[in-house]
Order: structure tokens, then C-alpha cells, then sequence
């Protein structure tokens, strides 16, 4: 399991709210739905996103922005547009005084705007990652990225376009595996772009050594490793991976597998109705009251408080 692999392992897309905005400006919508993470494609004309805290960022025909929740900001044909809409947490939409539309703006299948022929066209994908694997990657991420259209070409544009607006049997699995090739394919570019900044095991899977080794923990982090059992799979001496991997991930490789394992836990704690001793088994330690121990160590709270949590919490995840 290779970084963007891990991310989408287990909370990927399901049931993913999407949408085709259809607009002719004067237009504003305020977002305030608190999504962890929104994907925007131009399809046609242009729009301006603007972060509350930041500057407005234009975006054009093939461009695609990623908002990572859950600050609001505001999607418009010019920054000084005030807000005819805004759409809340369950994609409720309601006018700025706080009336609900009831759907005075639904335009068909999976569109919504003013009309059909607008001259702008985006669309809009609420992406419900959620959960500690995918927090280290995306708490890489800035709260707003864009990719213009000279830096990629994302080739599931038409496909997209076509089937977002279909209705046939299966479509909501279609269009979340869509929006699940969407979202890796845009990170993956993001992340070798140079105003990125990934997390420092990210760039260390390149590396020959530290690169296998960072896959051996990921793929099998119940494996009883050791720095020694590392080293010769890697076929270099224990010392020399002990520095390399340090220098390049930031922290030795028996502390960056604890953070693994406990993140694998704390996920399946709030994604699975697995016992405590069952997920301490799957992630690498030899009983419940290990993990419960380093759980706490690391998080805080104990197993049992953190499942507790997500399953009162909206969509499932602890805060």
C-alpha cells in the first residue's frame, strides 16, 4: 500500500455528493457545508474561489481546485459578487437570509444553477475522507490548490461530464469511482509540483532503500518488524538504514510504524465493529491492552473514547 493507495483504502468515496453547477453571472454561493474535502473541475467559463482567510484564486475552463475543509469560502463569478446562496453542512442550500430554496435552483440529474445554458459549468465532488490514514497525507495539503489546465490534463474530463448527469442503475458507484481516480490522479500531480509540500515519507518513497522499507511497514504493519529485519530485506547494514530513513522521514522506522499501526486502529475503531483485541491483532500488537496502552500514549483517550466519539460526531469520525 503505496501512500495515495492507503489514503483511498478505507474511507473512500460512498455515496460522494456531486454535482454540475450551471451559472450565468452575475453568481455567488457561499460554502459553508464544513466537507472535508471538495473537488472543483471547470468544465466552461471561469469563476473566482475565495478563501476567508487568503486570497481569491481564478479558475478556468479545465482547472481543477481542491478545497480541504472545513473553512468555508466562496465560489463566484467576480470576488465582490455577494451571495445568492448558501449551501450548509448535508447540503442543505438556504438564501443568505437563511430561507430554505427547496430546490428553487435543481436544473435535473445531478445539476443545479440557474439555467442549463450558463456560460459557466463546474463540477463539484464532496469528498468524505475522513480518519487518521488519510489525515497524513492530507494534512499536507493548503486549504485551497489549484491545478490550471497547462500543468495537467485530466483525462476523465469527458467521462465525467457524461455520466455525472446519468441516471442508470449502479451510477452513484460509477461516479465515486470516478471521483476516487479524480481526487489520486490530482494529488499525485499536486505533490510532485514544486510549490508542494509533502510529507517527508511521501518524497522518501522514491528512495530505493527507505522506499521498500516504507512499503514492507504498510503493507504488513502486524509483521513483527525490527530495525534489523528491515535492514536485510533492504539489503543494507541495520546502522545505515537507521540514519537514511531518519534523514529522510523525519523520525526513526520502529516510531514511524507505532504511528502507522495506531493509525490503521483508530480508523477501524470508527469505520469497523471489530473487538479491540481483533483490530490489535491486525495492526501489530499482541493483545487489547498494548494498543489500549499506546493508544492512550499517543491520542489522549482511550480505544473505547475514541469510537465513542465518532459514533456520535457527524459522519463518523472523532474530533
Amino acid at each position: 500500500m503505496d501512500a495515495l493507495a492507503g489514503l483511498l483504502e478505507g474511507p473512500r468515496a460512498r455515496g460522494a455528493f456531486m454535482i454540475r453547477a450551471c451559472f450565468e453571472p452575475p453568481w455567488s454561493l457561499r460554502i459553508e457545508d464544513r466537507a472535508p474535502l471538495t473537488v472543483m473541475l471547470m468544465i466552461r467559463g471561469e469563476s473566482w474561489i475565495t478563501p476567508d482567510t487568503g486570497d481569491p484564486v481564478r479558475l478556468r475552463a479545465g482547472d481543477l481546485a481542491i478545497a480541504r475543509g472545513p473553512d468555508p469560502y466562496t465560489c463566484a463569478d467576480d470576488p465582490a459578487t455577494p451571495p445568492l446562496a448558501v449551501i450548509l453542512p448535508g447540503q442543505e442550500c438556504v438564501y443568505p437570509d437563511g430561507r430554505p430554496m427547496r430546490g428553487h435552483m435543481d436544473l435535473g440529474v445531478r445539476t443545479w444553477g440557474q439555467r442549463l445554458d450558463g456560460s459557466m459549468t463546474m463540477l463539484i465532488g464532496t469528498y468524505p475522507v475522513r480518519g487518521e490514514v488519510s489525515g497524513r497525507l492530507l494534512d499536507a495539503l493548503p486549504p485551497l490548490l489549484t491545478l490550471p489546465s497547462d500543468v495537467w490534463e485530466c483525462p476523465l474530463t469527458p467521462m465525467f461530464t457524461e455520466e455525472i448527469v446519468r441516471d442508470g442503475p449502479g451510477q452513484e458507484v460509477v461516479l465515486d469511482r470516478l471521483l476516487d481516480l479524480l481526487v489520486i490522479t490530482a494529488l499525485r500531480t499536486w505533490f510532485a509540483r514544486p510549490e508542494a509540500a509533502p510529507p517527508a515519507w511521501y518524497g522518501a518513497l522514491a528512495d530505493p532503500v527507505v522506499g521498500r522499507v516504507l512499503r514492507l511497514l504498510q503493507d504488513d504493519p502486524a509483521h513483527p518488524w525490527t530495525v534489523a529485519s528491515l535492514a536485510a530485506k533492504a539489503d543494507v547494514s541495520r546502522a545505515a538504514l537507521a540514519r537514511r530513513f531518519s534523514e529522510l522521514v523525519g523520525e526513526p522506522p520502529m516510531t514511524y510504524l507505532t504511528g502507522w499501526r495506531l493509525a490503521l486502529a483508530a480508523d477501524r475503531l470508527c469505520d469497523t465493529g471489530d473487538t479491540l483485541e481483533a483490530i490489535a491483532r491486525r495492526v501489530g500488537y499482541g493483545s487489547a491492552f498494548a494498543l489500549s496502552s499506546a493508544f492512550k500514549r499517543v491520542y489522549g483517550i482511550s480505544p473505547q473514547e475514541h469510537r465513542t466519539r465518532a459514533a456520535r460526531s457527524p459522519g463518523g469520525v472523532a474530533s
